[in-house]
């Protein structure tokens, strides 16, 4: 994220530990730059946890939530006397753990459905037969006169 890992933090501090729905309106009401992506983020991770472990929204809350420096962006910019001056354009890593409530019910993950042309058996994974294209008589190709008339030593 292109923003300063202290701005964030900022932001982060008042979101960790809780609800999902808390979090949600505090970071819609909140007027900072780095609300949106730390929401589109969130948006993500619940979306990760309904689809691969069947947990609901509701049961959600926010357990670790980290703000790392990431790699910053280098520009210059020119002073008197032709000297330059470094301008260090700061960039954050944003890593969030959710957790589940205690007393949540949760399902196992559904099974996943076999692709197209897979076939599944009790236990062992076969795949179809595919067919092989059947091959005629060998043709040679037709040999190509006009190659030799182009590039023959002598000019006409």
């Amino acid at each position: 994220m292109r923003t300063a890992p202290r701005k964030v933090r900022s932001v982060v501090d008042l979101i960790r530990g809780k609800e999902i729905k808390e979090v949600e309106h505090q970071l819609r009401f909140l007027s900072r730059k780095s609300t949106a992506p730390i929401l589109k983020l969130l948006k993500s991770a619940i979306a990760d946890a309904k689809n691969n472990f069947n947990i609901d929204k509701e049961n959600l809350f926010i357990k670790n939530i980290l703000v790392n420096a990431g790699v910053p962006f280098r520009r210059w910019r020119s002073v008197s006397r032709g000297r330059t001056y470094p301008i260090m354009k700061r960039t954050s890593h944003i890593i969030m753990v959710l957790g589940v409530k205690e007393g949540a019910k949760i399902e196992k993950p559904s099974v996943a459905k076999p692709m197209k042309g897979e076939l599944i058996s009790k236990g062992e994974k076969t795949q179809p037969k595919i067919k092989k294209p059947v091959k005629g008589p060998i043709q040679k190709p037709k040999k190509q006169n006009w190659v030799k008339r182009i590039f023959r030593r002598k000019s006409m």
